[in-house]
């Protein structure tokens, strides 16, 4: 049997790939791809909440939304490491990120324009997140599957902060109700968008599901997301932008609107509300922690540090 064979051969029977397995060129470029985009998002996903930090409305708040960032910091960290193992140059990763070559989630493209928007990310982006994550817990590539396992874990804090936050504005003052309310018009479609086109448009995850990266298609985990959400916001009181929002009584799912996907492609080019923005708030970033790589690398060769 030769290794490809065999490699397909491991994947069928649900074994796990590690890192000095041997595994075709293109599970590794894919891997690298999928790995790095989501190291990507998860620092990207710093800068939307984290302008939020000095304006938030008490100390606990504060302290919440403090270390909610601190947790996307190090799930990024865990995840560029995970891509270090598949041979990846973490240099060349981050400057794919800077210059533009490299995606993340579209959805860390839209501004966060009120305090509602923090708790409403909680709730649907981090939401959605742990659907996603969830699934690539039990993928085929060790190093992933175990990074997610620690990940889902704190997405599920994160998602209970944001839920808890958004219900306490939607049973508070009109105000507070109404800008509950704004938040979740303005992130409920993006929030849609997060798990990648609709599977006949996916060009990646036939060969992902077929290798057991993905266990699960775009669909399928939208539709979850979309059936754990739905009861959650009438639990407070706060409607769902859809007109065509229904309870389907045969296949127990709710019936969804059409997503505009023009606006999610559109986004993904870089003309969404906020890509200019968030990169140059990332190549700023890595301007100026120039002076402690280079202190790190000069004690590094003084001290023989590998």
């Amino acid at each position: 049997m030769d290794q490809n064979a065999e490699f397909e051969a491991r994947i069928a029977r649900g074994e796990t790939i590690e890192p000095k397995d041997w595994m075709p060129e293109d599970y590794k470029k894919q891997l690298i791809r999928m790995m790095s985009q989501h190291a990507h998002s998860e620092i990207v996903g710093m800068l939307p909440e984290g302008e939020w930090i000095t304006r938030a409305p008490s100390l606990r708040r504060k302290k919440i939304l403090l270390a909610k960032v601190q947790d996307e910091a190090g799930h990024g960290l865990y995840i560029y490491s995970g891509v270090e193992t598949l041979g990846a140059d973490r240099d060349s990763v981050t400057h794919d990120l800077l210059t533009g070559k490299a995606k993340y989630s579209s959805i860390f493209n839209y501004p966060t324009l009120t305090w509602a928007d923090i708790g409403v990310i909680g709730w649907f982006v981090d939401g959605a997140a742990i659907v996603n994550q969830t699934m690539l817990a039990k993928c085929s590539y060790g190093p992933y599957a175990r990074a997610m396992v620690r990940i889902c874990k704190e997405e599920n804090f994160h998602k209970k902060q944001g839920y808890e936050l958004v219900a306490g504005l939607a049973n508070g003052t009109k105000e507070q109700k109404e800008m509950a309310q704004d938040a979740v018009n303005r992130w409920w479609w993006p929030s849609l968008m997060m798990f990648g086109p609709s599977d006949k448009d996916s060009p990646n995850s036939p060969q992902l599901m077929k290798w057991k990266v993905k266990k699960e298609s775009n669909d399928t985990l939208r539709q979850r997301f979309v059936n754990l959400t739905i009861p959650q916001a009438n639990a407070i009181n706060l409607t769902i932008p859809d007109p065509d929002l229904k309870f389907n009584q045969e296949t127990g799912n709710w019936d969804f609107g059409e997503i505009d996907w023009t606006e999610f492609y559109e986004v993904l080019k870089g003309n969404g509300p906020c890509n200019k923005e968030r990169l140059e708030a990332r190549n700023k970033a890595f301007k100026n922690g120039e002076w402690v790589r280079e202190a790190a690398r000069v004690y590094a060769e003084k001290h023989n540090v590998q």
